[in-house]
């Protein structure tokens, strides 16, 4: 290390000032002697850096003012060092027009949103003022009105928005227009905290401090011209798009001053002109965004009236024209209609989520149903709530009394059914599964919260765990309002649901696991005890018997042929209840239940179906007894059937097909077939393997059992064989490969089956016996007649 140095030259460098009363002294690090050598004073400085203990010592000295200045190399050494490892600072440099243009094109995907955002600045103007006036009120002065008004003007190409809240001053100017993404609201809700006095700031609207630039989207020029109460001086800041620079001035005409707010002048671009300036484009906006503002909105709107006016009566025919001197003249009253320009409340409608639910009636629940959503029948249902703690929001949420009249709508998640409100100023009605699933895309509803996670146009929803808490809020609350439906007393409600949004509960069966809890208790179905009225779950595992250990079901494609498949003669002998799965979605959506009260779900139509009720011994002997048909009617049949065995389903058919346990029903197996963009290799894989059930107590089953023994190669028996199972196939929901072939088959066995039945003479017989008889008959002598000849018994003219 480079030795300290008793200097008076080097002043830059830190220095210490030693009385020179002093020759031994300690500081906190370093311990400093103090000698005289031939050169005169010497400086030893033992210096503890770091843990190191080092000796610095110099040599040259001079007095200053009765004390020694005394130079640190090392010090000056660190602080070099510091300041190369940290390296120079730079601010970052903007191209301010580039900037602006980003801000304003990149942000905003719709150019209408001007208008929400304006409206929204001028809002947080009048809270403000309202909020401040009540320390200050001289600040409201003679102007106690808080309200917005909008006046497009297409003469001009322009739009006023005008507001009497709070104003701006120049300084205020120059921060908050001047400044990009400097939020004045943001400022003034960081200093009402840090007061402590931030409850009645909940209305603020703005956040990033970039919503007064969405002017631009449309404008090319925008004047503003401001007063605030705190100043005496009003002025004007004027932009021009594509530019980096603005301009201040005070305003002077006397014409033009405003007794407090702001007024800020669109002067639209020549393709935007001739949409905005339409006052009823403008009332629409107003209304779609900024509906539920607090304060009133005022547009310009062009109104009709009638109006009584007196005009002169034109004489009629034969009447004595009156003399021009006479004062008197006879005239009539008129009803015109009379148009006029005039000021009109936009935002009439209350937000009525903000209010208590106790104290709203159900008729204003409805008329606000009506209003928002633009329908005419009455909400079967409604939810009114408010959440607090770590997501904090308000909603009203509504069952509609009509399923939507697309069918795409249930596979679609994009819906226009929830509205997102961000303190009462609409975002969005464009979710793609970020609030509710798809299944309950029908429910409508507002979702009103003072602090989504938006993007800074505030057109998207972020995923974030606050969307994620929110969502599973809005869900649980939904399923809450339908199972109120469920349990009334009036069944007729839920009846009504169910046929317009059943479809919709058992998509969510299959879409979302994590709620099959409160799914499966508002499932209804159809059943072999109650063809008429659905029946719950619950009604279901009420009627179980004592020994029943699964729920059946059956899935066909209507409700005759379930009534008539084979697969339920056993069970509804036994008065075992079976679902009926009429709806292509049914299956599917019960097959991803599995289980419901510890009751497993049980296809009949399946291998290995346990009635609970089996005679083992029997079976067994059964089984026995008619093994060796079983192995004769696999080795007929080949691969067409995993197996042949005895069934215990079976009480009046001679034999059905049922499908393997992991494989695709037949209604299943005809559902993919009938799917447009099927893939038949996914069709050969996923079709379960088939198997053959025989009923032992039928006579064709018997019949085939004595031939199996008696006459194995018999031909008859084959074919017989080979119809059985082809009408099995079709009596258990399968389809014949070849239609025309089981056709064929069943016509041949019908002509052996009806043959000379009812004394049917052969075609070769007949022949024979008509020549016959006509060699025995003489031939009659036949005249031929000329059709001149021909004369009618009663001919008129013989």
């Amino acid at each position: 290390m480079a030795p300290s140095v008793l200097s008076g030259g080097l002043v830059s460098a830190p220095m210490l000032t030693i009385p020179s009363s002093l020759f031994n002294f300690k500081t906190s690090h370093n311990r400093i002697s103090l000698g005289f050598n031939r050169n005169g004073p010497v400086l030893t400085k033992n210096c503890v850096r770091n843990g190191v203990l080092r000796r610095v010592s110099g040599g040259e000295n001079k007095r200053w003012g009765g004390g020694l200045r005394v130079r640190c190399e090392a010090a000056v050494a660190e602080e070099v060092a510091v300041e190369s490892s940290e390296g120079e600072k730079f601010e970052y440099q903007a191209e301010v027009s580039r900037l602006m243009d980003l801000i304003v094109h990149s942000l905003y995907s719709h150019k209408e949103v001007f208008l929400r955002e304006l409206v929204s600045n001028a809002s947080d103007a009048l809270d403000k003022l309202r909020f401040l006036s009540v320390a200050e009120p001289s600040l409201l002065g003679g102007a106690s009105e808080l309200e917005i008004r909008i006046k497009p003007d297409p003469d001009n190409g322009t739009i006023i928005i005008s507001d009497t809240g709070i104003g701006m001053t120049k300084e205020e100017l120059v921060d908050c227009l001047g400044t990009i993404a400097q939020s004045g609201t943001s400022r003034f809700l960081k200093a009402l905290k840090e007061n402590k006095e931030a409850g009645a700031d909940n209305s603020l609207i703005g956040q990033f401090g970039v919503g007064f630039y969405s002017a631009f989207l449309v404008a090319e020029k925008v004047v503003v011209s401001t007063k605030s109460p705190k100043s005496d001086k009003q002025y004007v800041w004027e932009a021009v798009a594509d530019s980096s620079t603005y301009t201040i001035k005070e305003e002077t005409d006397p014409e033009k001053l405003l007794k407090r707010g702001t007024q800020i002048t669109l002067y639209l671009r020549s393709d935007d002109k001739y949409e905005f300036t339409e006052p009823g484009r403008i009332q629409s906006l107003v209304k779609n965004y900024s509906q539920f503002v607090s304060f009133p909105i005022y547009t310009w709107q062009e109104k009709s009236r009638t109006v009584e006016v007196e005009e002169e009566e034109a004489p009629k025919d034969g009447d004595e024209v009156q003399s021009e001197d006479q004062d008197v003249k006879k005239k009539k009253k008129k009803t015109v209609t009379e148009k006029y320009w005039d000021w009109e409340l936009v935002n009439e409608t209350k937000p009525i989520w903000m209010r208590n639910s106790k104290e709203v009636q159900k008729e204003e629940y409805d008329e606000f149903y009506k209003k928002t959503f633009n329908e005419f029948l009455e909400p079967l249902a409604h939810a009114h709530f408010s959440t607090e703690g770590e997501v904090e929001f308000r909603s009203v949420l509504y069952i509609p009394g009509m399923a939507p009249m697309n069918n795409e709508e249930i596979v679609n998640p994009k819906t226009k059914n929830i509205r997102l409100y961000v303190k009462r100023v609409f975002i969005s009605d464009d979710f793609d599964g970020e609030l509710f699933p798809r299944y309950l895309s029908f429910v409508k509803g507002v979702v009103d919260s003072n602090d989504l996670p938006l993007n800074v146009s505030r057109e998207i929803l972020q995923e974030s765990r606050i969307v994620r808490i929110m969502r599973k809020r809005l869900v649980r609350k939904t399923f809450d309002m339908i199972q109120e439906i469920a349990e009334k007393e009036d069944k007729e409600d839920y009846k009504k649901f169910w046929e317009n949004f059943g479809k919709f509960m058992k998509l969510g069966c299959i879409e979302d696991t994590g709620n099959h809890k409160r799914l499966t208790p508002l499932l209804r179905f159809i059943s072999s005890k109650s063809e008429e009225d659905l029946i719950s779950l619950d009604d279901y595992v009420e009627r179980m018997g004592e020994n029943q250990k699964a729920i059946y079901y059956l899935a066909t494609d209507s409700l005759k042929s379930a009534k008539s498949a084979p697969f339920l003669e056993k069970l509804l002998q036994k008065d075992i209840e079976v679902l009926y799965l009429i709806d292509p979605i049914d299956e599917v959506a019960v097959g991803n239940l599995q289980t419901y009260k510890e009751k497993k779900f049980v296809d009949i139509s399946k291998e290995d179906l346990e009635l609970g009720d089996e005679d083992e011994v029997k079976e067994r002997e059964t089984k026995q007894e008619y093994i060796l048909l079983c192995d004769w009617i696999k080795q007929q049949l080949g691969e067409k059937v995993a197996k042949v065995q005895v069934s215990n389903r079976l009480s009046s058919s001679p034999c059905v097909l049922v499908s393997g346990k992991f494989g695709w029903s037949a209604n299943m197996e005809r559902l993919m077939k009938a799917q447009t963009l099927g893939d038949q290799s996914t069709l050969e894989f996923m079709r379960g393997r088939r198997i053959l059930e025989i009923n032992p107590d039928h006579p064709i089953v018997k019949d085939l059992n004595a031939a199996c023994k008696n006459d194995p190669d018999s031909d008859e028996a084959k074919k017989a064989i080979d119809l059985l199972y082809e009408t099995a196939l079709v009596s258990s929901g399968f389809s014949p490969e070849s239609p025309a072939e089981l056709g064929n088959k069943i016509y041949e066995m019908m002509t052996i089956a009806l043959g000379g039945r009812w004394g049917r003479i052969d075609d070769a017989s007949g022949e024979n016996s008509s020549e016959t008889d006509a060699s025995s008959v003489d031939e009659p002598d036949v005249q031929v007649v000329e059709p001149s000849e021909v004369r009618p018994e009663s001919d008129p003219w013989e």
